[in-house]
């Protein structure tokens, strides 16, 4: 992680091109002036936008406050579809570490997706009578402001939950409790959950783990060259319970989304960590409901490489920095949002019947812990 930028920089923040415009939705920053959001983070304002378009179907509300620099930042959820808890729901999250600006414009993405087909989709409209749909696209919006992987606090969320690895984790990278002015800082010993943290398992408790069956997909990018899927552990490298589940929704990808260029792997494959958010939360998921949480993590070398330049720019390691290279982003990883929501509907056609299970916990094993992981 960089440096933290100097307060004379702050002037920058605002000259940056993903500030300015949405390629998807040139426009869009007029309404952050508007007195939807801030006018210098207008994502957060095409959230609300988008949910006042919906005609009254998709519901917004800010579920904490982050001060940070003189200003306030709401974090945003927006949620459709049947709040039932015997119907399925799914989960999209970004914005968790700020820097990956990538992530919560994907999220946004998927939400504008659906929201522009509310007007003419009779068939989405029939979806959304059986699936709960929840969006929190900005988790951590002071450190997409400021420009940081942490918090205003320098806390990297994804290393927040009291989970410990009993060991294995890499240093630093792993989470450290040494103070905030080195990467990937835990928080204090003891202490509570950042307040971003506690949003989003509250969320996720309150819209996800309420339902009998429900999927999450978090997006991310920063690590490697090839877009991967991640699914728990990664403060273990033992399998996680649900793992005929994991093998039966990986089947359903590959045979679903052909030529996709997604690894789907356990994160304890790459490496291990302390206190990952979304380990706690499957920690504390209800032993009769099925909770299955999908880290996508964007391969951001892959730009770097492209455009060797990116490397010079702080967002340029974690973002793709040219216009149509972000595009083609947006509309790849569409596909994938697509197909989770509509396997949490279709849950039932695909979810492993108990006399299967045994089997196919054995393919997992022989899959994902038993020969090297995937490059």
């Amino acid at each position: 992680m960089s440096a933290e930028p100097a307060r004379g920089q702050a002037a920058d923040r605002g000259a940056d091109p993903a500030d300015r415009a949405d390629p998807g939705n040139p426009g869009r920053v007029a309404d952050a002036a508007a007195g939807h959001g801030p006018a210098d983070l207008p994502v957060l304002a095409e959230v609300r936008h988008l949910a006042s378009i919906s005609g009254g179907l998709a519901q917004w509300r800010a579920v904490c406050e982050v001060h940070t620099g003189g200003r306030r930042f709401e974090v945003p959820v927006v949620t459709l579809g049947n709040p039932d808890p015997a119907a399925p729901a799914v989960g999209f999250f970004g914005g968790v570490h700020g820097l990956e600006r990538i992530g919560a414009e994907v999220v946004v993405a998927g939400l504008r997706h659906l929201v522009q087909r509310l007007r003419w989709d009779d068939a989405l409209h029939a979806l959304l009578a059986g699936v709960r749909v929840v969006f929190m696209p900005v988790v951590n919006p002071g450190g997409l402001w400021r420009g940081t992987r942490a918090n205003p606090q320098g806390v990297d969320l994804m290393r927040n939950a009291p989970v410990d690895c009993a060991g294995g984790a890499p240093p630093l990278i792993g989470g450290q409790r040494f103070g905030p002015a080195l990467p990937w800082y835990r928080g204090a010993a003891g202490a509570p959950m950042e307040p971003e943290s506690q949003a989003l398992c509250a969320v996720v408790q309150h819209e996800l783990l309420s339902h009998r069956v429900s999927l999450a997909v978090d997006c991310h990018s920063g690590f490697g060259l090839r877009d991967r899927l991640w699914f728990p552990f990664a403060h273990t490298a033992q399998p996680v319970p649900q793992l005929p589940e994991w093998l039966a929704l990986a089947r359903l990808l590959d045979d679903s989304l052909l030529h996709h260029r997604y690894v789907f792997e356990p994160q304890s494959r790459q490496y291990l960590a302390h206190g990952d958010l979304w380990d706690h939360l499957v920690l504390q998921a209800p032993a009769e409901r099925l909770f299955l949480s999908l880290t996508l993590e964007m391969g951001s070398w892959l730009w770097v490489r492209k455009n060797p330049r990116q490397v010079f720019s702080r967002r340029g390691i974690f973002n793709p920095q040219i216009a149509h290279r972000q595009q083609r982003v947006l509309r790849r990883h569409l596909g994938l949002l697509d197909f989770v929501l509509r396997a949490a509907y279709s849950h039932r056609r695909w979810l492993p019947a108990a006399n299967d299970r045994a089997a196919l916990h054995q393919a997992a094993l022989d899959r994902w812990y038993r020969r090297a992981p995937a490059p």
